[in-house]
């Protein structure tokens, strides 16, 4: 049986979207629209009882989160150079991973679902101003990341390749785009997304998942 990956348009499960696409690999893309709560469908949560994206399935086995799916998928494909093999160097990849997954992204929850931490509206207002503040200084550090990997004379994040990391910048600068912070303020991470998306797979799921690199709207 093919890999079959969920995903929902513009979400994380952009990342192993690309991954998969980078790889060549032959797979099944199911878009759940989480707009429509079909995340919440039974047939869905029979399948990941969170009701979250992405899942990747293997035949019977499924795999949940960001971390692991990114792990299986560069397993399954190693001559894509996803993860490095050096053990500082996957260390640093890992590293910036987990900072991208478990940092800048709840923070954009933060933004985008104030609902989600509390029922009072005001303090819904609260969360979200806050929350769009403190995207601000994450990006800035994101392209702290990206100039000194170019620095250090490296073209893409995560090693020689484009690969997860990348496609997760790409994510995160889309997000604050709608959040109301203009890429073009970083101009570095800016560039650099942009080279992104212009990589054949990446545009491929981009043109797939219908998404608009950026959002950004002068006041």
């Amino acid at each position: 049986m093919p890999l079959k990956l969920y995903y929902a348009s513009g979400a994380c499960s952009f990342v192993p979207h690309t991954m998969l696409e980078l790889a060549g690999a032959t797979f099944e893309p199911v878009a759940i629209k989480l707009h429509k709560g079909e995340q919440k469908n039974p047939e869905y949560l029979a399948i990941n009882p969170r009701g979250q994206v992405p899942v990747l399935t293997d035949g019977d086995q499924v795999i949940t989160q960001i971390m692991a799916i990114v792990a299986y998928v560069d397993a399954k494909f190693p001559e894509s150079g996803f993860v490095p093999k050096d053990a500082l160097a996957r260390a640093r990849f890992i590293e910036m991973l987990a900072w991208m997954n478990n940092t800048v992204h709840p923070t954009f929850t933060h933004f985008f679902m104030p609902d989600k931490f509390s029922d009072d509206e005001a303090a819904q207002a609260a969360i979200k101003r806050y929350a769009a503040e403190r995207y601000r200084k994450l990006m800035e550090e994101l392209q702290a990341q990206v100039t000194h990997a170019h620095v250090d004379g490296r073209d893409w994040l995560g090693g020689v390749h484009c690969g997860p990391l990348d496609a997760y910048a790409l994510t995160l600068l889309r997000w604050g785009s709608m959040a109301g912070i203009n890429p073009e303020d970083y101009v570095d991470l800016w560039a650099h997304v942009q080279r992104t998306a212009q990589v054949p797979a990446i545009t491929r799921v981009m043109e797939r998942e219908r998404l608009k690199l950026n959002w950004y709207q002068p006041v």
